[in-house]
């Protein structure tokens, strides 16, 4: 299931967004990558460890946790701190599948990677090329995204990021475990509340209908979710 969310970050957000990367120091992305995918990739990101790292991977898991479409699409259990990275003219990465498994840095908890997200730093009118190529069922789905706007999709997904030819891509990354591993699953019950919001928009939440549906989600949910 890939799904789009349009305007996770404010215009604010945005801007501090773009104003501290600016000052970040940026480095070799291939730290970040595992062994294979290494080999296939040329970018570049903010240190993990650093200062301009954390506070705005706090700026994206507040608009996260504020987002109903991305609650309802990843049905989030752990978010990975968000990295944040850059594709100036000529970098790419090449096809590959997201590491499984992730340590969380100096927690010594590690995360399953059910859910891959990518929020839009800089719009397509900064750039050219730098898609985000992800191959689904229904063949390649390719992504250019305005600034501030998010892709979710399946980790499980082959997945690459076209070369830029132009300008310069600048993006937050992250992964989810979601209570519900499951991506067949999680794609029913997203469209299950889906159809239950625009349900509530032309019936009463005392309907026996709206009643009937949430309680069906919820107990849908509570068979599949692992906690």
């Amino acid at each position: 299931m890939l799904v789009h969310i349009p305007g996770v970050l404010t215009r604010e957000e945005l801007e501090f967004c773009l104003e501290t990367l600016e000052r970040a120091a940026w480095r070799d992305g291939r730290a970040t990558a595992g062994q294979q995918s290494a080999k296939a990739k040329n970018n570049l990101q903010i240190p993990q460890d650093s200062e301009e790292s954390r506070v705005l991977g706090e700026v994206v898991l507040q608009a996260l946790g504020r987002n109903p479409v991305f609650n309802s699409a990843a049905l989030p259990l752990r978010v990975y701190p968000p990295l944040f990275n850059r594709y100036d003219t000529g970098m790419a990465f090449g096809a590959h599948v997201d590491n499984a498994i992730r340590p969380i840095p100096d927690t010594g908890f590690r995360i399953r990677t059910d859910v891959s997200s990518t929020l839009f730093l800089t719009g397509p009118e900064s750039y050219d090329g730098g898609e985000l190529v992800i191959q689904d069922t229904y063949g390649e789905q390719r992504v250019r995204l305005p600034a501030g706007d998010m892709v979710v999709y399946p980790a499980t997904s082959l997945h690459r990021v076209s070369p830029v030819t132009r300008g310069s891509r600048w993006a937050s990354f992250f992964w989810s475990q979601s209570m519900v591993r499951d991506d067949t699953k999680r794609a029913l019950l997203y469209d299950f509340d889906r159809s239950i919001i625009e349900t509530r928009k032309a019936l009463p939440d005392d309907h026996p209908a709206v009643l009937g549906l949430t309680s069906t989600y919820h107990n849908l949910l509570r068979q599949w979710a692992e906690l």
